[in-house]
């Protein structure tokens, strides 16, 4: 499985390749190739490296999981309101499953996974039989992490793009307080199922077991950031000094709104990011000067352990 190391990195390559180019060079890649490459290099990210860590029947679990529950929800929301309010997909991302873009789905598990691992290297790691505090304390955190993503990209995506429509808009360039919430409680679920999943199934020494290196996590806490730079650097490059009218009838300025979310994303996605890094860098140091004749050097997982668990 470490030959899969460069593939990963080679994944996380091209996604910021694909991020510059579109960024730079607006309409280089046409939108129906576009939007399943910044769907699906996530996912295969996500894939490879959650089967490294809790094998192919786990990653497999979560991305049903994530799957059948977004797609639940989405369908609820846009028929009755619940959980994120009131909106509609329009056709620009293509074939729908019911009411949602089939890709809607992809989309959640590859961002998801990169926000739950996130979420593992800052709290600790879920494990069969582990710390019921872990258990449910991984999945509230990593729903932040998530819904940071969504907080550097809704606006963008539905008041500029119109990839969706809210239908009373919002105070948020157009987007409401409620998708928000929304977002954060289908995150949650399924997180939290996946926890669950993790906590009480039989426990695998081949699986669990193994000592993941530092780079393993670094892997996927740059992919995070890289998504969240993305948001930067489109403000940074500029965008038209034109205006944006939402569904209710309000007018954006596309400049305010590219401001906006580069802020958000800095403080958030790249915080979080920050927040990661530290806590790897702290491992690694903890690994490099354990001192080898007293105890033998802690695994991975035991390193991302929070401090007070170590006694």
């Amino acid at each position: 499985m470490k030959r899969l190391s460069p593939i990963l990195w080679g994944l996380v390559a091209a996604y910021a390749v694909v991020t510059f180019v579109i960024t730079v060079f607006p309409g280089a890649i046409p939108t129906p190739i576009l939007i399943p490459i910044l769907v699906f290099v996530p996912l295969a990210f996500a894939l490879l490296h959650g089967a490294r860590r809790y094998g192919w029947a786990g990653v497999l679990v979560f991305l049903a999981v994530c799957l059948v529950v977004s797609n639940i929800l989405e369908n609820l929301s846009i028929l009755t309101g619940f959980p994120f309010g009131h909106y509609y997909y329009t056709g620009n991302i293509g074939p729908k499953l019911f009411l949602v873009p089939i890709l809607i789905g992809p989309a959640y598990f590859g961002t998801g996974y990169l926000a739950w691992v996130l979420g593992t290297v800052l709290v600790g790691d879920v494990r069969s039989r582990g710390s019921a505090v872990t258990t449910f304390a991984v999945p509230f955190i990593a729903s932040f992490l998530m819904v940071a993503w969504d907080l550097a990209m809704d606006p963008a995506n539905s008041t500029v793009r119109h990839n969706w429509i809210w239908q009373q808009g919002g105070g948020y360039f157009g987007v409401p307080l409620t998708n928000y919430l929304g977002w954060s409680f289908t995150v949650y679920v399924f997180f939290q199922l996946f926890a669950l999943y993790l906590h009480f199934r039989r426990p695998t020494s081949e699986v669990e077991m193994q000592d993941l290196s530092t780079s393993y996590f670094a892997q996927a806490t740059v992919l995070y950031a890289v998504i969240g730079l993305g948001a930067v650097l489109v403000y940074v490059v500029g965008v038209p000094h034109t205006s944006v009218t939402d569904a209710a009838g309000v007018v954006w300025q596309r400049t305010s709104i590219a401001e906006g979310l580069a802020t958000v994303a800095v403080y958030t996605m790249l915080f979080a990011t920050a927040l990661s890094a530290v806590r790897l860098v702290q491992g690694s140091v903890a690994v490099t000067s354990a001192p080898r004749v007293v105890a033998p050097a802690p695994t991975s997982s035991e390193v991302l352990q929070p401090h007070t668990a170590r006694g």
